[in-house]
C-alpha cells in the first residue's frame, strides 16, 4: 500500500518477502482473494479517483507511476464474456437499451444490457446501423434510451472525462477473439503495433491472419482500440468503421501524446 505508485512487478514483490513469484501469488490470492496485480489495480484506481478531483489526467497518470494516459484508461475498462449459449439464444431474456450520440469521430451507436456495454459502433446511417445490430440479438427486447452507463460513455467521448468506476463490457467472442481483444486493451494511447505484435503477445506468432480476422470482428469501437493496429509495412490497413476514421483517430491520439523523438509514428517492433 505504501509504495503502490512504483507499480511493483510480481517478481519484485516476491523477492521482497523471499518467496518465488509462483508461491507468493498463491499465498497472496489465498489471503486477499485476488491476485497481487488485481489488488494493485484496485488500489491504483481508488487513489486515481481522489487525484482526478484536483489534477489533470496527465498529472494523475504520472503521479501514479503509470507509463501513459492510455494505461490509466485501461484500468477503467472491464471485459467480460457472454457465454455461447446466451449468444446462441439470440439475446433471449435480455433487455437491450440503445441510443445514438455524436462524438469527435462521428455518430456512435451504443447498446447495453444490465450486465454491461454489448456494442459500441461508429455509424454513418442511424436506422441502418440499428437494424444491422438488432439482427445479432433478434430475440432480445430492444428499448431506445439511455442509462447511467450510457452517460459515462457519452461524457468520455464528448467531454474526455474518465469515469469514476470501470466501464463493464459484456461481449460475445470465441476464446481466441477474447485473447486478441484483451491484448488490444494493453496498447497505450498514442502507440501503434502490428498484427504480428498482437499474435506474439497471445503466444501464437503464426496466427497473424487469424488475429486480423478477430480484430475485424471487435464489437467495441475505440474502447477496445483495434484502430491502433497497423500492417508491418507501416500502412494503416483497413478498419471496420472506415479507414479514414482510423487515420483521424490515430492522428488525434498521437497529437495528445508528446513523443520524446517527435516521430509521427511510434510503432512497436
Amino acid at each position: 500500500m505504501e509504495h503502490f505508485e512504483d507499480q511493483p512487478s510480481l517478481d519484485s514483490l516476491a523477492e521482497r518477502v523471499s518467496l518465488s513469484p509462483f508461491h507468493f501469488q498463491k499465498v497472496f490470492r489465498t489471503w486477499a482473494g485476488v491476485s497481487p496485480k488485481e489488488f494493485l489495480q484496485f488500489v491504483t484506481v481508488t487513489h486515481a479517483k481522489r487525484l482526478l478531483k484536483e489534477s489533470s489526467v496527465l498529472d494523475t497518470t504520472y503521479s501514479l507511476g503509470l507509463s501513459g494516459t492510455g494505461r490509466l484508461h485501461d484500468l477503467f475498462v472491464k471485459l467480460e464474456a457472454m457465454t455461447p449459449g446466451e449468444y446462441k439464444r439470440g439475446g433471449e431474456g435480455l433487455v437491450l437499451q440503445y441510443e445514438v450520440f455524436p462524438s469527435l469521430f462521428g455518430d456512435i451507436l451504443l447498446v447495453s444490457s444490465e450486465r454491461g456495454i454489448q456494442s459500441l459502433q461508429f455509424i454513418d446511417s442511424g436506422e441502418k446501423g440499428i437494424l444491422e445490430t438488432k439482427k445479432e440479438f433478434p430475440s432480445a427486447v430492444w428499448k431506445e434510451g439511455g442509462n447511467d452507463e450510457h452517460q459515462k460513455l457519452k461524457d468520455y467521448f464528448q467531454k474526455l472525462t474518465i469515469p469514476e468506476t470501470p466501464i463493464p463490457l459484456y461481449v460475445y467472442g470465441t476464446e481466441f477473439q477474447l485473447k486478441v481483444w484483451r491484448s488490444l486493451l494493453k496498447i497505450p494511447l498514442g502507440t501503434l503495433c502490428t498484427y504480428g505484435d498482437i499474435a506474439t503477445s497471445i503466444g501464437q506468432t503464426s496466427a497473424q491472419r487469424a488475429v486480423g480476422t478477430a480484430i475485424g470482428k471487435n464489437p467495441i469501437a475505440y474502447l477496445i482500440p483495434c484502430h491502433r493496429v497497423i500492417q508491418t509495412s507501416g500502412l494503416f490497413g483497413g478498419y471496420r468503421w472506415d479507414p479514414d476514421r482510423k487515420r483521424m483517430i490515430i492522428a488525434w491520439e498521437q497529437a495528445k501524446v508528446v513523443a520524446p523523438n517527435n516521430d509521427l509514428l511510434n510503432v512497436t517492433k
